[in-house]
């Protein structure tokens, strides 16, 4: 399900530049969210929170090079930092897994 990124370059009419642009149906992904939302986890440590799509983690390393963060590789502790962020924005909500309204007080992990 997560692997299903294809790439396609596009080419620019001057000849020498091009942009590969990454898509990825992310339907069954926000499908299998909502549904793993009905169920228990038992455990609130190591408790999986999101299922993001690899297009998403390619759009936020896209945007922080635009913010001039041209030095952020994906998966180093400041990557970790950066998506944590994200998480935490509400911008991945859609992309949950857990019931976050069932959480209080610092067990909410991740959250």
């Amino acid at each position: 399900m997560m692997s299903d990124v294809h790439f396609r370059p596009l080419f620019d009419s001057n000849g020498k530049d091009f942009a590969v642009e990454h898509v990825q149906d992310i339907e069954p992904i926000l499908d299998w969210a909502k549904e793993a939302r009905t169920m228990e986890q038992p455990s609130d440590w190591g408790r999986h929170t999101h299922r993001i799509p690899n297009v998403e983690l390619v759009k936020l390393l896209d945007e922080e090079c635009a913010r001039g963060n041209t030095l952020l590789r994906m998966y180093s502790k400041e990557w970790d930092e950066v998506f944590e962020r994200k998480l935490k924005s509400g911008d991945w909500d859609a992309f949950r897994v857990d019931k976050p309204a069932l959480l209080m007080g610092w067990m909410g992990f991740g959250s």
